[in-house]
This record gives C-alpha cells, sequence and structure tokens, in this order.
C-alpha cells in the first residue's frame, strides 16, 4: 500500500509517497508526540523493520499525518497503532522546522507539530513490534545528556528537538 503524505512541491502541497518524499528530500508534514510522567519521558526504540532510523531511540510517537488528515487526528491515531496508548489528552506545544540525514541516502525536511501528553497514571503500553522493538521511561534531563554524550543511539529529530527546543516543548 502506498502512503500518500502532504509534501510541498514547487511551492504547493501535494500529496507524495512517503518514500519519494524522503529520497527527494521534500518539506513535508509530521507529527511528534512526548508522553510524560512528571519529568519522565516514553522513548520508543525502531523496530529493526523500519526503512529509515531502525533501532534508534526516538520520542513515544513520531510519523507523517496522511493526506488531508489534521494533525492531532493522526497523532492520536498513530499513539494507538504505535504503543496502544489512547485516550490522552494532547496539548499542542511547538512547529519546528528540521533537516536532517536519516542514512540510506534518505533526508527528512520536516515541518512538525509537536504535541505533549502528561500520562501520570498511564500503566499499560502495548508496543506494536512491527513498529517499536522497546520502550522505556527516562527522566528528561538524563535523556538531553544522553543524546549528546551518545547521539548514535538516538534519532537526529530527538537530537534536534532535545538541543534547540527543550523551552518551547516542556516549558507549559
Amino acid at each position: 500500500m502506498t502512503t500518500m503524505i502532504p509534501a510541498w512541491v514547487n511551492g504547493k502541497l501535494t500529496p507524495v509517497e512517503k518514500l519519494e518524499v524522503h529520497q527527494r528530500g521534500l518539506r513535508h508534514k509530521a507529527i511528534s508526540v512526548f508522553v510524560m510522567r512528571g519529568r519522565e519521558t516514553l522513548i520508543q526504540r525502531r523496530a529493526l523493520g523500519k526503512y529509515h532510523t531502525p533501532g534508534l531511540w526516538a520520542n513515544a510517537c513520531c510519523t507523517h499525518p496522511f493526506w488531508e488528515e489534521p494533525a492531532l487526528t493522526c497523532a492520536k491515531r498513530r499513539l494507538d497503532e504505535e504503543l496502544g496508548i489512547s485516550g490522552l489528552r494532547l496539548d499542542h506545544r511547538d512547529q519546528v522546522e528540521y533537516r536532517a540525514d536519516v542514512g540510506g541516502g534518505l533526508t527528512e525536511h520536516e515541518l512538525v507539530e509537536i504535541y505533549v501528553a502528561e500520562a501520570v497514571a498511564l500503566t499499560d503500553v502495548t508496543p506494536n513490534p512491527a513498529e517499536v522493538m522497546d520502550t522505556a521511561w527516562v527522566d528528561l534531563s538524563d535523556l538531553a545528556r544522553q543524546t549528546q554524550t551518545t547521539p548514535e543511539r538516538f534519532t537526529p529529530w530527538l537530537r534536534i528537538y532535545l538541543a534547540e527546543h527543550m523551552d518551547s516543548i516542556f516549558t507549559a
């Protein structure tokens, strides 16, 4: 099945196949979700079958909305599909644009809507093995340090968020 995502081609938002977007390095829409439990954040290790950045640690959820899918709808859908998490209130915190080489000749050039959910009572995380190979709760400050001391373990976008956008994402 071909996944069409919103990307800018010649200055116009157009549905483009997801892999083509990354091969061409087109600017495209994305979402990222941080699930918090006090000062801890839920991170996921991407499944080895992912076509880019397999086995790297990322924030709870990050993906691309389908063509004409609202960002909030996408964020809720993917939290459930990737981690079996539903029912959390997602607060929009920021819009971030970044460009990063993700290996294999692929480039992420994303305009990302970032959401944060507080999940104090969350006990049931059920990762989809096709998407996620592991999860962990990590102190946010410790995670920020780890992304600097061992960057090769983390996705480029997580490193960018924690190095350049901590205040706008985590200060409500």
